[in-house]
């Protein structure tokens, strides 16, 4: 049953997943908290937690990586990857995204999108994983079966871990050409919504040279966007 919604999931989720983030308009309605000093803790703990996310997409991607989006929306492999991040948890980009997206939702204060967003995504992301990996065992066998025995499914073993990173080599290049655009969008994401829950629920008087700094964070973010965006379409910084 889980198989045929998780190919469903895949296909589309660049369509779906963007829909379940509209849950963080509505946080007005359904705060998590009104207090202003915990609203603070909120945006603190959730932007840790999206960066740890984040970090573990990095290693992920800077280390050894797996062709994300399969070919023609389908699952696809050519290889079954084994070593970098993969060699402590089968789905690392995956749990990097579900924590970005809890990150996003603490931040946003919003009940509605931790209480249904969060739960949609975690669903989303077990199905498609099941679909995969009924493809990977199709296609591998037993080779796919003795990773699984080693290696968890989503809850990473970090043992070792300072040994897989000392014994390869990490690609900047392929993580800034491959991690640009959507550490930008989270980021961006990030900063636009406290921007608007500061303004909404302090006013801008108060509140305006908060404002001011968050917005130049802003303008930042989005000149890296646009350097990365250049080196890569300019093939100045392109993967050897």
């Amino acid at each position: 049953m889980m198989i045929p919604i998780g190919t469903f999931f895949f296909r589309y989720r660049n369509v779906l997943f963007p829909l379940v983030f509209v849950l963080l308009f509505f946080e007005g309605t359904w705060p998590i908290c009104e207090n202003e000093l915990i609203e603070n803790l909120e945006i603190v703990i959730g932007i840790i937690v999206a960066l740890s996310g984040q970090a573990l997409r990095a290693l992920t991607i800077g280390l050894d990586y797996i062709k994300r989006g399969g070919k023609n929306k389908q699952v696809y492999a050519k290889t079954l990857v084994q070593n970098g991040m993969f060699a402590h948890c089968r789905n690392p980009l995956y749990l990097g995204n579900l924590l970005i997206f809890t990150g996003i939702g603490v931040v946003a204060n919003s009940l509605l999108f931790v209480l249904f967003g969060i739960p949609f995504f975690l669903f989303a992301y077990m199905a498609i994983i099941c679909s995969e990996e009924n493809y990977l065992e199709n296609k591998f066998g037993q080779e796919f079966k003795d990773y699984c025995k080693r290696v968890n499914r989503i809850i990473p073993d970090f043992s070792g871990l300072p040994t897989t990173i000392q014994s390869m080599e990490f690609s900047w290049r392929r993580l800034i050409i491959k991690e640009y655009t959507t550490t930008f969008l989270w980021i961006t994401g990030v900063l636009l919504l406290i921007i608007k829950n500061i303004y909404l629920g302090r006013g801008y008087e108060t509140s305006k040279y908060t404002l001011l700094i968050l917005s130049v964070f802003l303008l930042m973010v989005f000149l890296g966007f646009c350097t990365a965006w250049y080196l890569k379409k300019s093939k100045i910084l392109r993967l050897k």
